[in-house]
């Protein structure tokens, strides 16, 4: 790494406070970028490199076979990087000016229905054992609050207030929101928080809520695992992840009849645009249910 790349990384790190999986990208990102130039431009510094390099970067991305997406979060990496070198005056012209993301056709979320997440947390057996409790609480928190998995691994146990029957997330850019929870929930933490005590005597990590088998916090593969293990009992969806119930949450409220700006505070999402994408998975379902059940409609 180049000194600007590292002062750049530490910016992210310490002023920005984004979450270690964005700097573990960022890092990575930058790391593929200056083994290019280095490689292919004979340019030893990111921070040297001008308009044509960076494209040319971008080009082989694409002609790799690197999906848009991917290609586009990298561009959105090499725009913050210069654009801290300029702010910082060790640029004297943003190469980026004249990059433009890719054009990308906008995926739908993938959730699960509700009737196979009914059954899911209704009939299926979790034992009354801490690990058993503990997955099931995983999958309620998921689903039941929208919170993302850096946000669950994060939650405190102090983010717990049983007296308002609520959880204080701290999510991206360092913001909070406090988000309901319903009274099974709430019966569910403290049921969970008993056993916790019973299996560890204490010895637990007591500042957060969720941990693993050995009383450690939570980390993001343990909780991957549960989810996909548990949404694999209901659902042949090939994507089994914590965000399909973050997902599914948001478009369950959405059917229902939730506002959609009261689901956009729910999830910590900046602006209505980011949230808007579950109307479109909204209006899909309408569709689905028209073309099904209407005497007029194509078979």
């Amino acid at each position: 790494m180049s000194l600007g790349s590292d002062d750049f990384l530490q910016h992210i790190r310490y002023e920005k406070r984004l979450s270690h999986h964005t700097l573990t990208a960022y890092a990575k990102d930058l790391e593929q970028f200056s083994s290019f130039l280095a490689t292919e431009c004979n340019v030893s510094q990111p921070d040297r490199a001008d308009f044509r390099q960076i494209r040319s970067w971008i080009v082989s991305l694409v002609e790799s076979g690197l999906d848009k997406s991917s290609v586009n979060r990298k561009i959105a990496t090499l725009r913050n990087f210069y654009g801290f070198l300029l702010r910082r005056k060790l640029i004297e012209a943003d190469p980026m000016a004249k990059i433009q993301a890719l054009k990308t056709s906008r995926k739908l979320p993938v959730y699960v229905e509700e009737k196979p997440m009914e059954t899911l947390l209704t009939d299926v057996d979790f034992p009354d054992t801490f690990d058993g409790v503990r997955d099931k609480l995983v999958l309620e928190l998921l689903y039941g609050t929208g919170i993302r998995l850096s946000e669950l691994i994060g939650l405190k146990t102090n983010d717990v207030d049983l007296y308002k029957q609520s959880i204080m997330v701290l999510g991206k850019r360092n913001k909070h929101r406090i988000i309901p929870l319903t009274q099974p929930l709430l019966d569910l933490i403290r049921h969970y928080s008993q056993l916790k005590e019973t299996e560890f005597g204490g010895k637990a990590d007591g500042s957060v809520l969720i941990v693993s088998d050995k009383g450690v916090a939570a980390y993001p593969v343990l909780i991957q695992r549960i989810v996909k293990r548990h949404l694999t009992l209901v659902t042949t969806l090939s994507t089994r992840s914590p965000h399909v119930l973050r997902h599914t949450f948001a478009t369950h409220l959405l059917n229902r009849g939730a506002d959609l700006n009261a689901i956009k505070d729910l999830l910590g999402h900046s602006s209505l645009a980011a949230t808007q994408i579950y109307t479109h998975t909204s209006l899909e379902q309408l569709k689905k249910t028209y073309d099904q059940a209407h005497p007029k409609a194509k078979k």
